[in-house]
């Protein structure tokens, strides 16, 4: 019987703490795009709401880069898989294009 490698003891813990911020980033950068993407400007000249649309589209987009600079260091990266980081990019494709259509 071999005994599992010691690497791997950790690994476990390791994912869920890196989970976190993941999560909360992604959750964080969907909250943002849904308020993009909900936000309507009563006319052309609501600038207010155009405004509304603009901040969240950044902070979806911030918020998805950060995610994605998380990914990328090479511990988190053998810890979580690939598709972790789908969800908030394509966050940040939605408020880009949002951003580029009606911001």
């Amino acid at each position: 019987m071999t005994s599992p490698s010691h690497l791997d003891d950790g690994r476990g813990c390791l994912r869920v703490v890196l989970a976190v911020p993941l999560i909360l980033l992604t959750l964080v950068a969907a909250y943002f795009c849904w308020t993009a993407l909900t936000i309507t400007p009563s006319g052309t000249w609501d600038d207010d709401a155009y405004a509304g649309i603009v901040l969240s589209c950044v902070v979806t987009i911030a918020a998805a880069l950060v995610a994605a600079a998380l990914w990328l260091v090479p511990s988190v990266r053998r810890a979580m898989p690939w598709w972790w980081i789908f969800p908030p990019l394509l966050s940040a494709v939605v408020a880009a294009a949002r951003w580029a259509v009606g911001g």
